[in-house]
């Protein structure tokens, strides 16, 4: 038995039970055993990988889009440059690679990066030190600056509560224990009942999210005071059944097999999103594929295929074809801007 499953035990033995939400923070955030502040899972050696990793080409075609939105907005000087859960740090090494010729971009950018675990710091600072990046616990921590600012799958693991539909109501999908074992069980869904459909049909699965809307909550409100642009990058679509899902070494796992040691996440409700929003404007969400073929990922494909033969050349085009074709990552994986009210639409929507 691992160390945080006995944990967990222990809990709902004295508790009774523990809402997904509870397990997800659990299991992903706990100071000790948490996957997020210790494993080190990004990339092809780790238990996934992520857009950044597939290929540069990803992070250029950020950069360019936020740099040119910045110029939309006049340039402001200073600025927050943000990422959520910057990974290794190269998204934000390649977005920085890609503006380093718009005049002004680097020397306005103040540069702050979201996250908790400490062997990714580690790794943000060997790659992004030269530019003095400031690392912050939350987005309640972004400074008072405008903000242009990135999250590339961060939402997708934010912790999510589950409900099910039944002939006499809601329950709330939960975990328990039976015969030393994590199960799902279920309990009344309470007060929250009054937040969900009225006439939906028994059976059927809602996932809320309160941690996401909060997070795009604090974006929209430093943007439409200081104005701004941020890019949400994940999977996900307009909400509705089972999503929660676990992965190590790049295969899906029962998500109550290896507390602590997966990933937990769930897809990104974009239609919850654009409502928490508030006093700001949204864009999208659009597919990640048409999102970054209108930035020109093509072009830079075939620039950057000029240069490779062999083995580079055949990765690179199937690199281009995983973050594009609609059958890969360019279909599920969707794209949302959040901007001032009235604020210039971003390249690629």
């Amino acid at each position: 038995m691992t160390a945080l499953k006995d944990i967990l035990l222990r809990q709902i033995a004295r508790l009774g039970t523990l809402s997904i939400s509870e397990y997800m923070t659990q299991c992903l955030y706990h100071p000790d055993h948490g996957y997020y502040t210790q494993a080190k899972p990004l990339g092809r050696g780790g238990d996934f990988i992520t857009a950044p990793e597939i290929s540069q080409m990803f992070g250029e075609m950020i950069g360019l889009c936020l740099a040119q939105n910045w110029l939309d907005q006049g340039a402001p000087d200073p600025f927050c440059l943000a990422e959520l859960g910057p990974g290794s740090g190269q998204l934000m090494e390649d977005i920085l690679r890609a503006t380093k010729s718009v005049p002004g971009f680097h020397q306005a950018a103040r540069l702050h990066l979201c996250e908790v675990n400490p062997h990714l710091k580690a790794q943000q600072q060997a790659r992004l030190g030269e530019f003095d990046p400031k690392w912050i616990a939350s987005t309640t921590d972004l400074p008072a600056l405008p903000l242009f600012l990135m999250a590339n799958e961060f939402l997708d693991c934010l912790p999510i509560n589950q409900f099910i539909a039944t002939e006499g109501g809601w329950d709330e999908q939960v975990i328990a224990a039976q015969d030393g074992q994590l199960v799902f069980g279920r309990r009344p869904a309470g007060a929250v009942a009054t937040e969900l459909p009225k006439d939906a049909a028994a059976g059927t699965i809602v996932e809320l999210c309160p941690a996401a809307n909060a997070v795009v909550q604090d974006i929209a409100a430093v943007i439409a005071q200081q104005s701004g642009c941020a890019l949400i990058c994940d999977y996900g679509g307009s909400g509705g059944g089972d999503t929660l899902q676990a992965l190590r070494a790049h295969q899906k796992v029962d998500p109550l097999s290896m507390p602590g040691q997966a990933d937990l996440t769930a897809h990104v409700n974009f239609s919850a999103l654009k409502d928490a929003v508030r006093d700001a404007q949204v864009c999208g969400p659009v597919p990640q594929g048409a999102f970054l073929e209108r930035l020109g990922i093509t072009a830079r494909a075939q620039a950057l295929a000029g240069r490779l033969t062999g083995e580079k050349l055949e990765t690179h085009i199937a690199a281009h074809h995983r973050l594009t074709h609609p059958d890969e990552m360019g279909e599920l994986f969707k794209v949302m801007a959040i901007l001032p009210e009235g604020g210039t639409t971003p390249a690629g929507f």
